[in-house]
């Protein structure tokens, strides 16, 4: 069934979402907060770890780096393209719609967990993998392990800073359902050196996540997102 993956992903981050709701509310404010820099840090390692596996490689006179040019520039560009668009503002406008519509107003940690939880679980080389894999030939695989993933994670997110991270499943179900339905278009423009780049660029933008979950809001990630698509269109140019 062409779709499954997406669907079996987001209702793994829902359950997650309601087990760490459960759990949250056993928590104090003091033990939120600790488990909030915990997984801070955790994502400042997946960050920096995927960052350093496409930069690095091995050669015989030890480790050598690439990328710096492509990162520099991309991330540049893109962020501008980001800030004019207001990306982040616009995600967390939607953010207030679903709070408002969902009858959370008086939730104030609500739109920064939605923002933050969804850009965890959206940004990411597996997802778009996946996410072409389930369109392409019906492979599930791939978006069940995410699945699984996005629940621990979604779980302890939702546990530290509230039910706003729950609905990080609906960013999720949108941006994956429509590279699903466009699988065929999109898979050969996915290469592995696109692939490459877009691992690295998002790996780079969880690191930002987590710099913000561990020190409060330092960057705004969304509106680099940009930096993605332009890291793919950079690997068909050099």
């Amino acid at each position: 069934m062409i779709g499954l993956g997406t669907i079996i992903n987001v209702g793994l981050i829902i359950a997650g979402g309601l087990i760490g709701l459960l759990f949250g509310k056993r928590l104090t404010e003091q033990y939120q907060d600790t488990l909030l820099k915990s997984q801070g840090l955790c994502l400042l390692f997946v960050g920096i770890g995927g960052a350093m596996e496409q930069m690095l490689t091995i050669t015989e006179d030890g480790l050598s780096s690439g990328g710096t040019i492509m990162i520099v520039v991309c991330f540049a560009l893109g962020s501008l393209i980001g800030e004019a668009a207001k990306i982040e503002l616009r995600i967390e406008q939607f953010g207030e719609w679903i709070k408002a519509k969902t009858g959370n107003s008086n939730d104030n940690q609500f739109v920064n967990a939605f923002v933050m939880t969804s850009l965890t679980v959206c940004i990411g080389a597996m997802a778009v993998v996946g996410s072409i894999q389930d369109g392409i030939s019906g492979d599930y695989s791939t978006l069940a392990l995410k699945g699984v993933i996005d629940l621990i994670l979604v779980c302890t997110m939702t546990a530290s800073m509230g039910k706003g991270s729950i609905f990080s499943a609906i960013p999720v179900g949108l941006f994956q359902g429509c590279i699903t339905i466009l699988a065929s278009f999109l898979q050969p423009i996915m290469t592995d050196a696109a692939l490459a780049n877009l691992s690295l660029t998002g790996s780079m933008l969880i690191f930002c996540v987590g710099v913000n979950l561990v020190w409060g809001k330092k960057f705004k990630p969304a509106n680099m997102l940009p930096t993605i698509v332009l890291a793919v269109i950079w690997a068909f140019f050099f």
